[in-house]
């Protein structure tokens, strides 16, 4: 059996975040979390070589946002697939979004985001379980 994909998961609100890393977990993958920008940044750096796909909220209070947070992974892995959540901030993605990347307005049903982190990755070359 392979070993799940590592997929980085930023989320502020700690109400939310369980549930997200819930359904990546049902959905065979295995989450890091992050509860902001900066930690983010430094998971991003410390675990390039393992990270295949990052999921970040867009709103992450103080310090950077969902969208430098996926500049700076498109700046370290290339090809990271990248899946923002937002319930307020979809309207900036056509201009903020890095390419080859998706939004999901909240609210979601878990296997929304499943689905589009494993479009994702297929189209990148990794292939979910």
């Amino acid at each position: 059996m392979e070993p799940a994909l590592l997929l980085l998961l930023v989320e502020d609100d700690d109400a939310v975040r369980p549930i997200v890393e819930d359904a990546l977990r049902e959905g065979g993958f295995e989450p890091k979390l992050a509860s902001n920008g900066s930690e983010a940044l430094e998971i991003l750096t410390s675990h390039r070589e393992m990270l295949r796909g990052l999921i970040t909220d867009i709103n992450l209070g103080d310090g950077p946002d969902g969208w430098e947070v996926a500049k700076r992974g498109r700046e370290l892995i290339p090809t990271l697939p990248v899946v923002y959540m937002s319930g307020a901030s979809g309207q900036e993605w056509p201009s903020k979004g890095v390419p080859h990347s998706t939004l999901l307005a909240k609210p979601f049903a878990p296997a929304q985001l499943v689905t589009a982190i494993s479009m994702l990755l297929n189209t990148s070359g990794d292939r979910p379980l």
